[in-house]
């Protein structure tokens, strides 16, 4: 048995599964979700807003006492969507590493649409028929399609965070915001189609 821990740090939020894993067998041990908003302005800025690193590296280190206080023999920390943009995104890993202790990886947008198809079909009954996944996620969304592995994915800069600041940030909403999100995302959605 090897117990282990998975933070995935996206551009809304981040995760931490706890896990023991035996052969090919899953026991969940701990499930934690914080909205971080990690990716705040990077879309208008293309960097991190010192406050939002500030907040994420706080959840990290709850992330690190429960991970110490659980026995985790190894730790994944992948970033996404605000990572991959942000020009200062060292300063943020930096963070991490001397937290955790360990490299955080941030992963292109194809390898995050295999690990949220992996997700999300694991326990799946597979059939010949294939499963189209959709993650929406904070600064990007990605595409899967496969059956028992993926055969597509396509990421694409369309998220909640990104359409959100981009333009739907004033209220009462303008009509010609909300016409300008939905042409990106429909962009967004040929594109991977």
């Amino acid at each position: 048995m090897s117990r282990v821990a998975a933070i995935d740090c996206g551009t809304n939020s981040i995760r931490l599964l706890i896990a023991d894993i035996t052969g090919d067998n899953f026991q969940e041990l701990t499930r934690e979700m914080e909205v971080v908003r990690l990716g705040q302005g990077v879309d208008a800025t293309g960097a991190f807003d010192p406050e939002a690193i500030e907040r994420t590296l706080e959840a990290t280190k709850k992330y690190a006492e429960i991970i110490a206080g659980k026995g985790v023999e190894k730790i994944r920390f992948c970033a996404t969507s605000a990572t991959r943009d942000a020009s200062n995104r060292d300063l943020f890993i930096d963070g991490v590493r001397e937290i955790l202790g360990i490299e955080p990886e941030v992963i292109p947008g194809t390898e995050e649409a295999a690990l949220s198809f992996i997700g999300a079909t694991k326990g799946l009954v597979h059939t010949e028929s294939p499963y189209l996944v959709v993650d929406i996620g904070g600064g990007s969304t990605e595409f899967v399609l496969g059956t028992t592995e993926v055969d597509y994915a396509k990421s694409v800069n369309v998220g909640c965070v990104r359409m959100s600041e981009r333009h739907l940030n004033k209220a009462p909403q303008d009509p010609l915001a909300m016409q300008r999100a939905i042409r990106d995302i429909d962009e967004a959605i040929a594109e991977a189609a």
